[in-house]
């Protein structure tokens, strides 16, 4: 038996035991995670040094570097997120549908965990904790696979998860590291289809491609955001420059980060520089249009249609000023991947038409796409943001990681 068979056959037993615990030893055991990720702060953070090290010398992007890098802020706001979880309410076992059918059949409808989850992910060792503990809550085992860059810092939280479970009665083997980094680790990985109940990669729009074309485990696409905002002829300047700077430049790396930029002609001339302004805070880049460069200048890389289809990641906007709605709404839906689009107007027929029309799991009104979180949208910690549109859509959290099982009574029927 090879290393991630023996990982499914432990993971599969332990998901047994899991499925049928109370919400209260589920909860216990959160809260003694959070417990121990707390008193174990500074053995991730050393672990997390030495994958940055690693990837410094590696070569790794800034923006790679910022998703790698765990410091004693984001602990904490690990930690929070695993008890935010525990606050949540439990969907295992909730009725979803009732009814006596007129045959005397009594039919009822209950939510149950998916079984044994699979997790490919990048260099975000953050995802490693919110994964496993929505898991735990949720009644699944998981197989956590993550980037070698992150490496380090995954065996540590694993390892504190893992003694957390034990300490509190649950089976270790709830949650597993696939410790071998290698590409061959992670097709194994996509074909375990004798023990996953379903994949769920997190990553660039690369690894989410991947997945999906080699996995014989059902996949559930998330992550890959390029993301789009535009501003309206009746758009408030000032708003516009706030939100556009919030959804680029607050953290750039992440997939709900604002990635291209569509201004109205008639509005044009006077938000630009305004927002220019504000980007400029951060040295962000602005590739634009002909009319983008005729009205901020030199400084403007000329756009390319790549550029329009590219996820930056970075401090980098394509930005593009359009003749009307409809021609942003022709753009979002062909450059879209279907994560996060916003509007920024103050023409209602407008917002309304944009909220109708944009085929996306959040469409935003006057607001930034940095909101798509499963933490701001009151779901706690999310497992990823689902681009697709069977199963789960959004973030997703406990609910999406649980299925349908349906109980019927009777009393000797037949058919």
């Amino acid at each position: 038996m090879n290393m991630l068979e023996s990982l499914g056959k432990k993971a599969k037993a332990a998901s047994r035991t899991l499925a049928n615990a109370s919400t209260e030893i589920k909860n216990s055991a959160l809260l003694n995670i959070a417990q121990m990720l707390r008193e174990n702060a500074d053995r991730i953070i050393s672990a997390n040094e030495i994958d940055l090290k690693n990837g410094k010398e590696s070569g790794l992007s800034n923006a790679l570097l910022d998703r790698l890098a765990l410091n004693e802020t984001r602990i904490n706001d690990m930690v929070q997120g695993v008890t935010d979880i525990v606050a949540l309410p439990d969907p295992v076992g909730r009725i979803e549908r009732g009814t006596l059918l007129p045959n005397g059949l009594q039919l009822i409808g209950i939510r149950v965990p998916l079984g044994v989850i699979g997790i490919i992910y990048e260099a975000r060792p953050n995802v490693t904790c919110d994964a496993a503990a929505l898991c735990i809550k949720s009644g699944n085992a998981v197989i956590l696979r993550g980037g070698k860059e992150a490496i380090n810092s995954n065996m540590a939280i694993v390892e504190i998860m893992r003694a957390a479970l034990e300490d509190t009665g649950l089976p270790p083997d709830c949650i597993q590291l696939v410790e071998d980094t290698s590409r061959e680790s992670a097709t194994a990985l996509m074909q375990l289809s004798g023990y996953l109940d379903v994949l769920i990669p997190r990553g660039g729009a690369g690894l989410i491609r991947a997945v999906v074309e080699n996995s014989r485990v059902p996949v559930i696409e998330t992550g890959a955001g390029n993301c789009h905002i535009y501003v309206d002829a009746t758009a408030d300047i000032n708003m516009a420059a706030e939100i556009v700077y919030n959804a680029k430049c607050s953290r750039p790396s992440v997939c709900n980060a604002l990635e291209t930029l569509l201004v109205h002609k008639d509005i044009a001339e006077k938000v630009l520089p305004v927002i220019k302004q504000k980007l400029d805070q951060k040295s962000t880049q602005i590739r634009g249009c002909k009319k983008t460069c005729e009205i901020l200048g030199n400084s403007v890389v000329p756009v390319t249609e790549e550029d329009y289809k590219t996820e930056f990641l970075d401090y980098i906007l394509a930005v593009r000023v359009v003749d009307s709605i409809d021609q942003a709404i022709e753009h979002i839906s062909k450059y879209s991947t279907g994560h996060s689009e916003g509007i920024i107007t103050e023409s209602y027929q407008n917002a309304r038409r944009f909220e109708r029309e944009i085929d996306a799991a959040a469409v935003y009104v006057n607001a930034s796409t940095r909101f798509t979180d499963g933490g701001q949208f009151g779901f706690g910690a999310e497992i990823g943001i689902s681009t697709q549109k069977l199963h789960a859509r959004g973030p997703m959290g406990l609910s999406e990681l649980t299925s349908m099982k349906y109980i019927v009574r009777g009393e000797g029927q037949v058919r």
